[in-house]
């Protein structure tokens, strides 16, 4: 079966790597994707997909067959921006190839997976790996903005949960179970406008945060950690201020903060750590929660709670080892099982909703978001070829 799907794949090489190329040479920020999706949906019917359509939010939904067991393989189509374009040795948005990789703003995060599953499933149809399942395939929006609120809106307003969830971020072609969930949150300070001149007469905001600041650096060096996902961490990220006048002390200051959660890491522990390290400081302070509430390009506002949950999927489960399984039939080989530093949807169809999960996805994680973002084509096809696999495999 291995060299069967392997040689198979191969022989799409030229195609996948056109279709990555096209992918990456279409802007598709966040709240953007309108081209890019409809760029999918052409393959997707070239193909030869049963059905294609887009929701309401804007996700492309790719089905192929009408079985029992619903199964989705997931890629977000969005990307993060290019940020300073003097690092970047190509242009970003060339599909640039070169010595058999391909170069651009997405290529590893993550329209690669989202090129090797249309072919993975194009390869599934033709081979006849078919049962009693539903497949899904996903190209989701703004997950770079709001991790799983494409799900969240998938699964509560479409109707559609499926039993199993492959995630096709960047895993280097490994198989990962698991990230450490996150938290977006703000701390806000409040104190007295004066003249500069004499700041004695003011309450000066930006100082009393600036204390803050200081105990949440040492709160980071005591977070809890885990022996699979690592460390819990927090990291002031932004400073913002308000002041009459730039020789006034500041009235206001705000700092944004990263939280991101190891295993027993919850929002409830979070607020709570959050409250001592003000108490210690002497200072009062607001802790506040945020709401996700950006339009997407189909102008559907979804809102949101900026919290991502940890998820973990237990290496004897059923989907890790069915996964492994398929591994070990398609490549010959064992698989090497491990996590995600950065988060995934997985925060919702794991994290919100219980659904078994896991990923497998082309490219390396260490290029996401960086000037050197990137994916062999040699990632493509083998990833194909276990797309092609996996979802009979898990309904079986």
């Amino acid at each position: 079966m291995s060299r069967h799907l392997l040689t198979k794949a191969e022989t799409y090489r030229e195609e996948l790597t056109r279709f990555l190329g096209d992918l990456v040479s279409i802007k598709s920020f966040s709240a953007g994707e309108r081209e890019v999706v409809e760029r999918i949906r052409k393959e997707m019917e070239k193909v030869g997909f049963d059905e294609v359509r887009i929701d309401g939010l804007g996700n492309i939904l790719g089905r192929i067959g009408s079985g029992k067991r619903v199964i989705a393989m997931d890629a977000h189509i969005d990307t993060v921006e290019v940020g300073n374009e003097k690092l970047w040795k190509v242009d970003p948005f060339g599909g640039v190839v070169s010595d058999g990789v391909i170069y651009g703003r997405g290529a590893s995060d993550q329209k690669a997976g989202m090129a090797a599953m249309v072919y993975g499933a194009r390869i599934m149809k033709e081979e006849g790996l078919l049962g009693d399942f539903t497949l899904y395939v996903t190209g989701t929006v703004m997950e770079e903005d709001c991790d799983g609120l494409c799900w969240r809106y998938i699964i509560k307003e479409d109707g559609i949960r499926p039993d199993y969830v492959v995630i096709t971020e960047p895993t280097n072609l490994n198989i990962y179970r698991g990230h450490r969930g996150r938290m977006e949150l703000q701390v806000r300070t409040s104190g007295l406008s004066c003249h500069a001149s004499a700041p004695e007469r003011g309450i000066n905001a930006i100082y009393k945060m600036g204390r803050i600041i200081a105990e949440i650096e040492r709160l980071n060096e005591r977070l809890t950690e885990d022996s699979f996902l690592g460390k819990g961490t927090i990291a002031v990220t932004q400073i913002f201020f308000k002041s009459p006048s730039q020789n006034a002390v500041a009235d206001e200051c705000t700092i944004q903060l990263d939280r991101r959660l190891t295993a027993g890491e919850t929002k409830e522990t979070v607020i709570r750590e959050l409250q001592e390290v003000i108490q210690m400081t002497g200072e009062e302070a607001e802790i506040v929660e945020l709401l996700y509430e950006r339009p997407s390009y189909t102008g559907i506002v979804y809102p949101v709670e900026k919290y991502f949950p940890t998820w973990v999927m237990e290496e004897d489960s059923e989907i890790v080892q069915k996964t492994a399984n398929t591994y070990r039939e398609v490549f010959g080989e064992e698989p090497f099982v491990d996590k995600w530093t950065f988060s995934t949807n997985g925060i919702a169809t794991a994290g919100v909703f219980s659904i078994p999960t896991i990923g497998f996805g082309p490219a390396n994680e260490i290029f996401a978001h960086s000037p050197d973002d990137q994916c062999p084509v040699d990632h493509l096809v083998r990833a194909a070829a276990m797309y092609a696999l996996l979802p009979l495999r898990l309904s079986q």
